[in-house]
């Protein structure tokens, strides 16, 4: 398996790219959520509120209503 250069893993300058695409990945990519959750937190190294802000972002904000009950 491959890891992530330095750049991209927690702390690097390029971090941030790695987020943004995790939300595309998370909304659009195939197979499911479990793997996808999976696949971010073991493989992206993102930590679990980098994974839980990326989930919210790539639902359009419904993780939060939900959990707010609205």
């Amino acid at each position: 398996m491959k890891k992530l250069r330095d750049e991209f893993r927690p702390g690097g300058a390029r971090r941030q790219h790695i987020l943004d695409k995790a939300v595309d990945y998370i909304a659009n990519g195939p197979g499911l959520q479990n793997d996808k959750m999976h696949f971010c937190l073991n493989n992206l190294e993102m930590s679990m509120p980098e994974y839980l802000d990326a989930l919210n972002k790539a639902s359009n904000g419904e993780l939060v209503r939900s959990a707010l009950g609205d």
